[in-house]
């Protein structure tokens, strides 16, 4: 059993559902000269397409 890969971990998110969300990269520095609209949008969650077994490998516990 492999462990789980915990910087991957803290990056997703699982849905009740079984979908997986990722944070957007980019949206921690430098917003300040962003508009309103474009800081909105990087908040959003990005559902990523990632097959069961890929993800097995970094998170186990699904």
């Amino acid at each position: 059993m492999s462990k789980t890969n915990k910087s991957l971990s803290k990056r997703l998110k699982l849905t009740k559902k079984g979908k997986v969300l990722a944070r957007r990269p980019g949206q921690c520095h430098f917003n300040a000269k962003e508009s309103r609209s474009k800081q909105m949008a990087q908040k959003r969650a990005l559902t990523l397409r990632i097959k069961n077994k890929t993800l097995s490998r970094f998170l186990p516990f699904k």
